[in-house]
């Protein structure tokens, strides 16, 4: 199967709500997917929604180190760290999240709060 179709069909599981069946279909692909902020990201989509937390924060990470003005990529990350109990290590990169796209400010100062208290 050709590797854009895949991406495709792995996009459409994630949609679908069904991360695992999107992680089955990009197994085969991994390591090239993290070359990219494109492939990094969706791979560590699947991984956030499954809640592999750990394999979704290295790839997330890697995908901000690609691409480090991807808000997106960026703001998952964030609430990576967050789901993770890291608020502290999340706060810069949903402030940042937030600086470059104010859809993400809520998740921003719900962190900020969150350290606060």
């Amino acid at each position: 199967m050709e590797n854009a179709l895949i991406y495709r069909l792995a996009e459409g599981s994630l949609e679908a709500g069904r991360p695992l069946e999107a992680l089955e279909l990009l197994a085969p692909l991994v390591d090239e997917l993290r070359d990219t902020a494109a492939g990094a990201l969706l791979l560590g989509r699947a991984y956030y929604r499954s809640a592999q937390l750990r394999r979704a924060e290295e790839t997330l990470a890697r995908a901000v180190e690609l691409a480090p003005s991807d808000p997106y990529a960026r703001y998952l990350l964030g609430r990576t760290l967050q789901r993770q109990s890291r608020h502290a290590d999340a706060l810069p990169h949903l402030r940042l999240a937030a600086a470059q796209d104010p859809a993400y400010a809520g998740d921003r100062d719900a962190c900020a709060a969150r350290i606060a208290s």
